[in-house]
């Protein structure tokens, strides 16, 4: 079988995203931030316990077995609402399940700083969506919980809304997530829209059942408001967190949506379904998966069988449910799309140079992002 043609594959999504009259839509996960100098998700657990009281490092080993850290933080949050004085579940007491977790959230505040992470690529992802133009506005979702998008977004002056209304303590305004474009209670679609599936490092509750959007992450002794994944967590809590995945599920069916997706490790199965449902039931909709190493099994068994579902990987891609290696690219190719021999845009900080080539980025800006 011949190989797929790398700069035919990128010319195609160029010309995809040129069409102003698509619903475009990133979705991104760790990494992303990973690009941009932060850890992954494994790499966060590890030193996540590394920061922990050596006393308390074997109690989240034991949480986070067959689980990743947001079940384990689920998990300690499950065993503060029911237990109460000396009863334990797995060991834990509720009043060290609660200190457990709040150390556990300053921990990853600690290492989710952006003071030290390469800005650059996300800059690059702002400059294209302040100047991309599309009927709809641009909707990023992200499962991270740090803050490089907004920080990003607020050094180019580039508007945006991320569901709150507010700065000190920002309410959730459900409403407002769920508008339609062009509605009276819609927000104008040149802000473009960021959705943080799982919540982020400047959530914090207010009293037991309200999460608020703080001015800065969250302070010492206090949990941040990151995804209760368990099921059977308080519903009145999740609120939030079921409104933005409904918003992606919506975004999702809306008709011509052009998905693109980068640094996600197909690790979520709901998130997951929703996206390899509305690639099969949007036909004239496209989803474009960029995978930096190997590709996850399930998203090749869609991916051979849901021709609008492309996935691009290092050597390989699978193309109109066709799997096959990249052809060499050949002549004068811009690095951004092969280098070393391997397909360039599954990494993010290609990925955002190429979205933004267009763009005009401040010199200085992109220079503050690099140190």
């Amino acid at each position: 079988m011949p190989g797929h043609d790398p700069l035919k594959f990128a010319g195609s999504l160029g010309a995809k995203l040129a069409a102003r009259s698509r619903h475009v839509c990133v979705f991104f996960g760790a990494g992303v931030g990973r690009a941009c100098g932060l850890p992954d998700i494994a790499q966060l657990q590890d030193r996540v316990k590394a920061k922990l009281p050596e006393a308390d490092r074997p109690i989240l080993t034991k949480l986070a077995a067959g689980r990743n850290l947001e079940a384990a933080l689920s998990r300690l949050r499950r065993i503060a609402a029911l237990t109460s004085g000396t009863e334990t579940v797995d060991g834990v007491t509720a009043d060290k399940a609660k200190s457990l977790d709040a150390a556990i959230c300053q921990a990853i505040v600690a290492e989710l700083k952006v003071d030290p992470a390469q800005l650059a690529p996300m800059i690059n992802l702002a400059a294209w969506a302040a100047r991309a133009g599309y009927r709809l506005p641009i909707e990023l979702f992200t499962v991270n919980y740090d803050l490089l998008p907004e920080t990003a977004f607020e050094r180019l002056k580039v508007p945006y809304f991320d569901g709150f209304v507010g700065n000190l303590k920002a309410r959730f305004f459900t409403e407002l997530v769920e508008s339609e474009p062009g509605s009276n209670e819609a927000i104008p679609s040149f802000f473009v829209r960021l959705w943080k599936l799982h919540g982020s490092v400047n959530w914090g509750w207010e009293g037991e059942r309200q999460i608020v959007r703080l001015g800065q992450p969250v302070t010492d002794g206090v949990a941040a408001a990151i995804y209760p994944s368990d099921a059977k967590y308080d519903e009145s809590r999740r609120v939030p967190f079921v409104v933005l995945q409904d918003r992606l599920r919506r975004s999702l069916n809306q008709p011509e949506t052009l998905l693109i997706i980068t640094g996600y490790s197909f690790s979520d199965p709901h998130l997951n379904e929703m996206i390899f449902d509305a690639a099969t039931r949007r036909e004239r909709s496209e989803t474009v998966a960029l995978c930096y190493d190997a590709i996850p099994a399930e998203l090749a068994e869609r991916a051979a069988r849901t021709p609008n579902l492309q996935v691009a990987a290092a050597t390989e891609a699978i193309l109109g449910g066709e799997r096959a290696n990249w052809s060499p690219a050949e002549g004068d190719v811009p690095t951004t799309i092969w280098e070393n021999g391997r397909f360039a845009l599954r990494d993010f900080a290609k990925l955002a140079a190429y979205l933004a080539k267009s763009a005009r980025v401040d010199p200085e800006l992109m220079a503050e992002g690099n140190g």
